[in-house]
């Protein structure tokens, strides 16, 4: 099966930061401090004031993520047929909204209901933002996507550093404000978007298109399993590690919090500066093996921290997650690459939100995953975790390379005529 490339370019090749691209930032910034100071807090909220149990908060969220998944492909559909913009608009209202609505939950049902509303406009804005990023990214998308991560995660760091002064008044008052901040940020994020972000027209779509094109197309389908293996990755460091250094180590606690920093440090400092360098899918598949070998070293890293001494046990924890973020700086940045370069250009919504669905898959497996099979296992699970994470990598550039010969060449840009930004009227069909 051939998969094409669109029949037009992707867009007018844009500059390094360019006025859509620096809004697009901005916007994408603003959310996630948001989230940062939303998520901090979100279960101590749920418990501890509206009195929710546990086991209930953990369930509604289950299927709040469960049933999000639904929104990603139909989403990137309308986004490749109305525009990018005006579906991730949508979105970012819609979250404001259910997010200010969690303010007024008592019960289980409502909250139920709210979070899986909250789940459907996240996955439809993820896979409309992954397609307006892919027209403001010009001809160098996975770059300009790597910049914007640059910025999400220190947004998300900030707005946690936020949460830690609501989080420690702990009183409904002050956790009422978080979540209203977080609704504020969604409403700032997209009148930033609306005000600096082009409404860029639907890219003309070939005869074979159809809706659920991407399920059809093996190599792709192949790589969003890879990918969303791979981000198994992430919660090693937020979940498993904290777990390992608090029952196998008498490291001191502040070990955990300076974990955190110095992945968030190492990703911030480095992400724009390697993506700039992954932008095509061999690159991609290529930083896909490289993280996954970093991964392998890092992982028995992290087991060695519970057979050493504790004034050891921080340093070496540093240690393995400075080399563990090197290579999840790496792994993003493959993803990016072969995201956006695998996609055709007219139907960058779909793919990229069935990579959403993806992703989202893994991480919902992650906990269970690491949790059972690595700390059942003990020094023997992180020693295969790594070997696992090796394994993946070395997938990545046959998977690259199989896509690629799958692909179609992209037509002439000498002999096609430019995308134009301009607001654009919808279409009465397509």
């Amino acid at each position: 099966m051939i998969i094409g490339k669109s029949v037009g370019p992707r867009t007018s090749t844009a500059p390094e930061s360019s006025r859509p691209q620096r809004a697009l930032i901005l916007a994408s910034f603003v959310s996630r401090v948001g989230n940062g100071l939303f998520n901090t807090a979100a279960v101590l909220y749920f418990t501890l004031v509206v009195h929710l149990p546990a086991a209930q908060v953990g369930a509604g969220l289950t299927v709040a993520g469960l049933v999000g998944l639904l929104a990603g492909i139909p989403a990137g559909n309308l986004a490749d047929r109305y525009g990018p913009r005006t579906v991730w608009l949508t979105a970012l209202a819609l979250q404001a909204v259910t997010m200010a609505a969690f303010v007024f939950i008592q019960d289980w049902a409502t909250f139920t209901l709210i979070a899986t509303l909250d789940r459907l406009a996240a996955t439809a804005g993820g896979a409309a933002g992954g397609a307006l990023i892919a027209r403001t990214g010009g001809e160098r998308p996975a770059a300009f996507r790597a910049r914007l991560r640059t910025f999400v995660n220190l947004g998300v760091v900030l707005g946690t550093l936020g949460a830690a002064f609501a989080v420690s008044v702990d009183t409904r008052a002050a956790y009422t404000a978080l979540i209203l901040a977080n609704a504020a940020s969604f409403a700032g994020a997209g009148l930033v978007a609306l005000v600096g972000v082009p409404n860029y027209r639907p890219l003309p779509r070939p005869e074979e298109h159809h809706r659920w094109a991407v399920l059809a197309d093996r190599p792709y389908v192949s790589f969003v399993a890879l990918y969303g293996a791979m981000g198994l990755q992430y919660q090693t460091v937020s979940l498993l590690l904290p777990i390992w250094l608090s029952a196998h180590t008498d490291a001191p606690r502040w070990t955990v919090a300076a974990v955190y920093a110095a992945n968030s440090g190492v990703c911030v400092l480095l992400q724009s500066r390697i993506g700039s360098r992954v932008e095509t899918p061999r690159q991609g598949g290529r930083a896909f093996r490289l993280a996954g070998l970093l991964f392998l070293v890092s992982c028995p890293l992290m087991a060695l921290t519970a057979d050493v001494p504790v004034w050891v046990a921080p340093a070496l924890a540093l240690l393995a997650v400075a080399v563990h973020s090197l290579g999840e700086v790496w792994e993003s940045s493959g993803g990016f690459a072969l995201g956006f370069g695998l996609a055709p250009d007219h139907a960058q919504g779909q793919y990229q939100g069935f990579l959403g669905i993806g992703f989202a898959a893994g991480q919902a497996l992650a906990p269970l995953v690491l949790t059972t099979a690595v700390l059942g296992l003990g020094h023997a699970g992180w020693l295969l975790l790594g070997v696992f994470f090796a394994a993946l990598g070395a997938a990545g550039p046959p998977v690259a390379a199989w896509a690629e010969r799958t692909r179609r060449p992209a037509p002439d840009p000498a002999h096609a005529t430019r995308d134009r930004p301009e607001e654009a009227a919808l279409p009465d069909s397509a």
